[in-house]
């Protein structure tokens, strides 16, 4: 018998692998173990760290790690780290694959530059050819300017890319440290931006420009901090106070969202039953019109267990979106709020919920929409500020959507908000509505004010015969069966069975095929 010799290992290649072993200990642990203490003192993990919370344990495949920048001059020569302030790579969310870039605020502040861009370019495209999500962990200072124009030009390739996987795959960014200047418009043009209180802003202008140009003094925070972004601008979809947090909320998402639009949304085993009992509903919905009530209880009334996962909670309240599931599907819904506003649309609202109904139409995403507005806002500030133009986008956004769609009038549908709220008229597949429903021009005292004025005016007693003429209207033009009795409503139901009637219209429509006019692209209002 003949006994293998084991091979050789030469004096080189041993070298070689202790070199390698040591430069893979400055990629993993940076080249200043001082600057991973200032990270950790001002509150904020390193990149790595955050990679870790983002992805499944041991999941992580990193693409050029030895990447360094080859600029000379201006200092830089003398500073080459490796990774060159940002790391690249994909890994595993819940198992499904996630294609991640994380800045290094330890490495040049995690500046961009041109070798930095290189990477970013890489993992991004990709992402789009394996049609899996794309997540930024953005904590960086902007551009390196030692570099001049190649990082600018760096930025440029960004955005592009950004906007070519625009509804190709989904692409969140989570804000966890500054972002200033052209940076802040790569996050704009994603889907979901996530932000963390005290660590995390965006801003085009800083404070200090902010004063010079206008004499005005504020703070990082109180110009561009998670507060403002997620409940004054509408820039950030979510806040939070810490970033393990954030970091969870972000594999929550994840897991609700199809990996790319060629998909479905993952389905899940789903326990609990669809004709379990909705009675809370009916006390949770007042009869009278006029009354405030929280839609979040009803969504929470129709969704699996309960749970849902709302979008933009702290901006433009007087509507919600959220994504939910339905029998295990992941669905959209979007609501009118009678808490806030009584539920009326205005500017920012409409735009809100467009650019939601769009996504979800982009990603497969059926949409339940639950209907109870008084109409559009009225007002000098709202017409002046384009009320028109933006509810225009909801009701583009929504005409445009092949997903299946399933309304229910709650209570009360008035004027053009009722269309523009996915109405029978606009496509949606199903147009349901609860008793005691009211669908109309106009609520019942302006209607009869505009109609029998005169008649008003002249009669010896006027109001007696204006609340006269409000129950004519009333009961002729706005009871709960008058838009069935038109083909405007498919059914009227029973509040309590909503929940199994939703399950089993999204069950029908699951494999809805619609087709759109051969176009490149429509205009939209903007």
């Amino acid at each position: 018998m003949t006994t293998a010799t084991p091979r050789s290992v030469d004096a080189p290649e041993r070298d070689g692998l202790t070199e390698l072993t040591h430069i893979k200990e400055q990629v993993l642990h940076g080249p200043d173990p001082a600057a991973t203490e200032r990270q950790h003192a001002k509150g904020k993990l390193t990149a790595r760290e955050r990679i870790d919370l983002l992805l499944d344990p041991g999941s992580f495949h990193e693409v050029e790690p030895l990447r360094r920048h080859r600029a000379t001059g201006f200092g830089l020569e003398h500073k080459r780290p490796y990774t060159d302030g940002v790391i690249t790579g994909w890994g595993t969310v819940h198992g499904r694959t996630v294609f991640v870039y994380a800045h290094d605020f330890r490495i040049f502040g995690g500046a961009l530059g041109e070798a930095h861009a290189a990477k970013i370019h890489k993992i991004m495209d990709m992402a789009l050819s394996a049609g899996a999500p794309l997540v930024s962990l953005n904590d960086g200072a902007g551009a390196r300017i030692q570099e001049g124009v190649t990082a600018l030009a760096g930025y440029g390739g960004i955005f592009e890319r950004n906007t070519r996987a625009s509804g190709v795959i989904p692409q969140i960014s989570v804000m966890l440290g500054p972002c200033a200047g052209g940076a802040a418009y790569s996050p704009a043009l994603t889907d979901f931006v996530f932000m963390v209180r005290g660590t995390s802003q965006m801003f085009v202008t800083g404070p200090d420009v902010v004063q010079a140009v206008t004499g005005e003094r504020i703070t990082h925070d109180r110009l561009g901090g998670g507060d403002v972004h997620g409940g004054t601008s509408g820039v950030a979809h979510f806040v939070h106070d810490d970033e393990a947090d954030c970091l969870e909320d972000v594999r929550h998402l994840l897991s609700l969202l199809p990996a790319n639009n060629r998909e479905l949304p993952p389905r899940t085993p789903c326990d609990d039953p669809k004709d379990r009992s909705g009675e809370a509903l009916l006390d949770i919905v007042p009869t009278d019109p006029g009354r405030s009530y929280d839609i979040r209880a009803v969504i929470e009334e129709i969704a699996d267990h309960g749970e849902y996962v709302e979008v933009h909670a702290d901006w433009a309240r007087n509507v919600v979106c959220a994504l939910a599931r339905l029998g295990g599907e992941t669905v959209g819904v979007v609501a009118n709020q009678p808490a806030v506003l009584a539920g009326v649309l205005d500017i920012h609202a409409s735009e809100k919920a467009a650019r939601f109904v769009q996504f979800c139409d982009a990603f497969n995403i059926p949409l339940v929409t639950l209907v109870d507005v008084p109409g559009f806002l009225p007002g000098i500030d709202q017409e002046h500020g384009g009320i028109i133009r933006h509810g225009a986008k909801l009701l583009y956004a929504y005409c445009n959507a092949t997903v299946p769609r399933v309304s229910v009038v709650l209570r009360k549908a008035y004027g053009g908000a009722y269309i523009v709220m996915d109405s029978h008229s606009i496509g949606a597949d199903l147009a349901l509505a609860w008793p005691g429903n009211e669908i109309a021009v106009m609520g019942a005292e302006g209607a009869a004010n505009v109609i029998f004025r005169r008649e008003i005016q002249s009669a010896e007693d006027p109001e007696t015969v204006r609340e006269q003429k409000i129950k004519e209207y009333r009961a002729q033009l706005m009871h709960p069966y008058y838009a069935a009795e038109r083909g405007l409503v498919d059914d009227v139901i029973d509040p309590r069975h909503t929940r199994g009637i939703l399950v089993d219209a999204l069950a029908m429509l699951r494999e809805k095929h619609a087709d759109l006019p051969s176009r490149k692209h429509g205009n939209p209002p903007q």
